[in-house]
């Protein structure tokens, strides 16, 4: 008889580290809730309300992941922002839709268990969800040893949000002359780290050592979800984009109508240190268009006559600003002009 005990916990699993970083989540997503008693997180599934002011209302969900972003975090042992990254990719997309988000899952896989890691990125999705005004109502944790190197990780996000059908954004509302206004990003996002991290590779750049990318890499998404509420709220704009990965062109082409083109004036661009120091490290104009957001993280369609009404509900960090028009032709983005790098 074979004497030789096989433990869940031998093969590299530890269900009981699991359990105790779900009760962390339970108490660290409870705290903003106060008496709201919605979430369920360590069941097997969680329920929340549905807002009851919501006529005709219409579900509309997301899902994403903040990409290698996670190997920065790995190289500086940083983990307190990339979960508010991680809720910011799958709400920012939901603003979009006119939706407001209502509720938010994670799902973290990771070789092994690593409870000062795992809580550092749960207190950042919390603190997305906090910015968002949505509730972290549960997820998932995998411990997958042999699935993952050592230390190595993924994480992913799914928000799900709620819009009356007349707040709905669609093409339709878009019309020739309105205005597309630029909403400055907060840097990088979490677009494009595989080619800044080939370029770093290549050049033998230290980060740990670099003050200037330590302290650009990890700088967090900017979530929109209460500005672009007021405005949705107050019938202020008629389409708006998420500028992610595919840059400006690929993002803003996705909501312009047939037979209706975006005039973007690139010179009017307002960019940032990090994306010159890219430029300046040998990516080119048109890398850096198709790959960075280049300092425009959102992007409105307004009316002309909206335009000063919107600025009280931006800090003076984010005010949009003009950078083009709509207009009448079959190709649906026109790019004028060049950016000014710093």
């Amino acid at each position: 008889m074979n004497k030789k005990k096989f433990t869940y916990k031998k093969s590299g699993v530890n269900i009981r580290a699991a359990d105790n970083f779900v009760e962390f989540i339970s108490s660290v997503s409870s705290k903003k809730r106060g008496k709201k008693k919605f979430s369920n997180i360590g069941g097997f599934g969680s329920i929340t309300n549905i807002p009851n002011n919501i006529k005709q209302p219409k579900i509309v969900a997301c899902t994403d992941g903040v990409g290698t972003k996670i190997e920065i975090a790995n190289t500086l042992n940083k983990f307190n922002t990339i979960g508010i990254d991680l809720v910011a990719m799958s709400v920012n997309d939901l603003i979009v839709q006119g939706a407001k988000p209502l509720l938010f899952l994670d799902y973290i896989s990771i070789n092994k268990i690593d409870l000062k890691k795992l809580k550092e990125i749960i207190k950042g999705i919390n603190e997305g969800c906090n910015q968002s005004e949505c509730e972290l109502v549960g997820g998932e944790t995998a411990e997958m040893p042999g699935t993952y190197e050592k230390g190595k990780f993924d994480i992913a996000g799914f928000a799900v949000g709620i819009v009356s059908k007349n707040k709905i954004l669609n093409k339709n509302k878009i019309k020739k002359n309105n205005l597309i206004l630029a909403v400055p990003s907060s840097g990088l996002h979490s677009n494009g780290y595989s080619l800044i991290r080939y370029l770093i590779k290549q050049k033998k750049i230290n980060i740990k050592k670099n003050k200037f990318l330590k302290s650009e890499l990890l700088k967090p998404t900017k979530i929109y979800v209460k500005e672009i509420m007021n405005l949705t709220n107050n019938n202020l704009i008629n389409g708006c984009a998420n500028i992610t990965g595919g840059g400006l062109s690929d993002n803003i082409r996705r909501i312009i109508p047939d037979k209706l083109s975006a005039n973007i004036n690139l010179d009017q661009i307002k960019t940032f240190k990090i994306f010159n120091w890219l430029k300046k490290n040998g990516i080119s104009d048109k890398e850096m268009l198709n790959t960075f957001n280049c300092g425009v993280g959102f992007c409105l369609i307004i009316d002309k006559k909206n335009l000063r009404k919107i600025d009280k509900y931006f800090s003076k960090e984010y005010k949009p600003y003009v950078i083009g028009k709509i207009s009448k032709s079959k190709n649906k983005v026109k790019l004028n002009g060049s950016i000014n790098w710093l």
